[in-house]
């Protein structure tokens, strides 16, 4: 089976979040399946310099301002087809935003010509290739479902790895795209009066996704569905919900070169290197007690300004903290602040560094991942591969990949991490006392990290579930 699918995103050669760790490690796991997946992907600076003796296999002398080519070819291990249009992808920096920090102005066109290419190949633009599915990931590349369906191609499944980004546009955009005015309507782009990449989508497509079945639920709701809950409770019957892999072979830290000391869960002692590691990097006194780490932007969406209202009681507690992340102007001064009042307690690394993450699950005890929504998440998956117990809202995908550590669950010894709900200060307090009472009992807590590590956290499982919607689709 022949599968095109299109991200904004790819893990390893472009990445800004979770989406494009999908994105990399979906093709391979489909691969043993039978399922062969080209992606399409922007033409970015280090996707182009990535290519491998690409090939040139469709040009447009203009689309949205310029000329454009599709050059096919493999980078790092991916069958990728990158869009190559300087006018709209060659630029430093993020990919989603200018240097002033906010989105790009003419995001619109560009992810408008992604989606594009992607329909056009779909229906045979390349020459001897036809794919049988067409897996579009997120509003970036949402619109070429509503190019398929009137213009005609392949079944398309349309996945939502967060609903919040939705790629909403003035109307005055809609007369570039080259669709026909039915398709400014209910059931297409149309939203109040604006253009929605991601409503067209979900009106379109032959079928929807979420990064988890909780998620899947949740954003049928009015309180999760950030007003396109009425589409999806419309189209409940193609609406399912698979639950994110992770690269087991990229986080292992039996491997993980990114790691002091690389450890099994039969070796378990050895992370403690790893926590000298990160005192070391993150200025925090050495000890044995309790070390947190967070991994994230720093959002309202993350909860993280919950998180920094906790950060007192967790210092007060004895614990300590590593903290990785970057996002809203205030919540990084909190966070910030607290590692000025609490030296030696408190460390913090503004921005992404994917090395420094892999040693934070490889020598913190503890991952906090307080989020108000989330529809899958990663790092708890990262977290329970390298024995750091994840601490999360009961939520999306959060509420699927975790068995919380009550009683019941400790005594029959299948507890992997600790949940808690509402999500609010007293929530997250409660919890991390929770976590401080079964942190003193180390042997409980060794079980725990091992049952977490023994977690089926690849992709197989979630391969199966995509390769056996990909053949309902096409009555395979």
């Amino acid at each position: 089976m022949k599968v095109l699918a299109a991200a904004s995103e790819i893990y390893p050669l472009v990445k800004t979040g979770g989406l494009a760790d999908v994105a990399g490690a979906l093709p391979g796991a489909l691969k043993p399946l039978g399922i062969a997946v080209r992606t399409m992907v922007p033409g970015y600076p280090a996707v182009l310099a990535a290519l491998d003796g690409g090939s040139l296999v469709h040009r447009y002398d203009q689309l949205f301002g310029g000329e454009v080519r599709l050059i096919a070819g493999m980078a790092r291990g991916l069958d990728v087809i990158a869009v190559d249009a300087p006018h709209l992808f060659s630029r430093n920096g993020n990919i989603y935003l200018g240097p002033d920090g906010k989105d790009w102005p003419d995001n619109g066109q560009r992810f408008a010509a992604l989606a594009r290419a992607t329909a056009d190949a779909s229906r045979g633009a390349i020459k001897g290739y036809r794919p049988d599915i067409v897996h579009l990931h997120d509003w970036q590349t949402a619109l070429a479902a509503v190019y398929i369906r009137f213009g005609g191609g392949p079944r398309t499944v349309m996945t939502v790895h967060n609903i919040a980004f939705q790629g909403q546009f003035p109307a005055s955009l809609f007369g570039s795209l080259g669709l026909p005015a039915a398709a400014f309507a209910i059931d297409g782009v149309e939203y109040y009066g604006s253009v929605c990449y991601l409503k067209g989508g979900l009106q379109t497509a032959s079928a929807i996704t979420t990064v988890s079945p909780s998620y899947a639920n949740e954003i049928c709701t009015p309180e999760f569905g950030m007003g396109l809950d009425g589409i999806l409770r419309a189209r409940h019957g193609v609406v399912s919900g698979i639950v994110n892999g992770i690269d087991t072979e990229v986080w292992n830290p039996e491997t993980d070169e990114d790691l002091a000391v690389r450890y099994s869960a039969a070796s378990l002692a050895k992370r403690v290197a790893n926590k000298r590691a990160i005192e070391k990097r993150f200025d925090l006194d050495e000890g044995d007690g309790l070390l947190y780490c967070v991994v994230s932007r720093l959002t309202w969406q993350k909860g993280m300004d919950i998180f920094a209202e906790a950060i007192d009681g967790l210092v007060a507690s004895g614990a300590r903290l590593a903290l990785i992340g970057t996002g809203e102007a205030g919540i990084e001064m909190a966070v910030l602040a607290a590692a000025t009042a609490y030296r030696g307690r408190v460390g913090v690394v503004t921005g992404y560094d994917e090395a420094l993450s892999h040693l934070m699950q490889g020598g913190a005890d503890a991952i906090v991942i307080p989020s108000r929504f989330e529809p899958c998440g990663l790092t708890q998956l990262y977290g329970l591969r390298y024995g750091c117990v994840p601490v999360a809202a009961r939520t999306g995908g959060l509420a699927d990949t975790i068995i919380d550590a009550n009683d019941a669950a400790l005594a029959a010894g299948v507890a992997t991490g600790f949940q808690f709900s509402p999500v609010d200060g007293p929530g997250l307090d409660h919890a991390l006392g929770r976590v401080a009472r079964a942190f003193a009992s180390r042997e409980s807590w060794t079980r725990m990290q091992k049952r977490g590590m023994a977690s089926d956290v690849s992709w197989q499982r979630s391969a199966n579930a995509y390769a056996a919607l990909y053949r309902g689709l096409i009555g395979k």
